[in-house]
């Protein structure tokens, strides 16, 4: 078995295609998968108690357990609160620090399940879009919370931030906090990511650009298991087709490093026995 692991998706069982989506992944020769929890709110609705976070990450637990019985592999879970959550906080009328502190509780309830064995990383981020001056602050604040939780666990931790090739600002924050840089995780990288480790969003352009970079990545789709949104933003058959491509181009050493190698470093996982 030649590992293939996605290092960013989403499974919903219950708005999505859930197990379904997972046995397109296996079928095309997917092995492993990290399955970080779907954002908080729904349905237009934004969370209002520390329990509409603990509902969301106990969802994803249940659904890997689920995809673990189909997978060759297995898959993990990474927990966490999506950045974007503070704005629309705000927008129903919290101030910034309230929503910054309640977003803070809620990736303390992620660490706690993931020290006890039901995941192993935390999700945290910045928004990707034009914000306030304040807002970017305090989620530059939530940010560094949930380094100095990864920090003290010697854990992980996938950022979904702006748009950008340098997050060196945020390693330096790690590496203060006793994080190494590497366990930092860029996630939907655009094919390189200065001072962190770059989860690439697997279009055939940016994997050339990781290639050409000579530096370790991981491989994603984002796959959002949307079903009014069928295939957004990859689908999950990507990551296997584009991997077996570029092991059929010659490039068995890197997709060894991709699925195995940089796997390990970050997370401590073992994709090959």
């Amino acid at each position: 078995m030649n590992p293939i692991l996605d290092n960013h998706c989403h499974l919903d069982s219950e708005e999505g295609m859930g197990i379904a989506a997972v046995e397109d992944f296996s079928k095309s020769g997917g092995t492993h998968m990290l399955v970080v929890n779907q954002h908080s709110w729904r349905g237009g609705k934004n969370p209002t108690d520390i329990s509409d976070f603990e509902e969301r990450f106990y969802q994803t637990i249940e659904i890997v357990e689920q995809a673990t019985e189909v997978l060759q592999g297995r898959a993990w879970s990474v927990l966490g609160i999506h950045p974007a959550l503070i704005s629309r906080l705000v927008e129903d009328g919290q101030t910034v620090k309230e929503a910054g502190k309640f977003m803070c509780e809620g990736l303390d309830m992620a660490a706690k399940m993931i020290d006890r064995g039901d995941a192993i990383a935390l999700k945290s981020g910045r928004p990707h879009y034009e914000v306030s001056q304040e807002i970017w602050e305090m989620s530059n604040e939530v940010l560094r919370h949930a380094i100095s939780l990864a920090a003290k666990m010697g854990i992980a931790v996938q950022l979904h931030t702006e748009e950008t090739e340098d997050l060196s600002e945020v390693s330096d924050w790690a590496i203060e906090m006793g994080l190494p840089w590497q366990k930092v995780v860029k996630h939907f990288a655009g094919g390189v990511c200065k001072g962190v480790t770059p989860s690439v969003i697997s279009r055939k352009e940016e994997l050339e650009r990781a290639i050409q970079s000579g530096k370790p990545f991981m491989m994603e789709t984002d796959y959002l298991d949307d079903l009014r949104r069928p295939g957004a933003v990859l689908g999950m058959k990507t990551v296997p087709k584009r991997t077996k491509l570029l092991r059929e181009r010659g490039y068995e050493e890197l997709m060894e490093v991709a699925h195995v190698d940089t796997p390990e470093m970050v997370y401590g996982i073992k994709t090959r026995d």
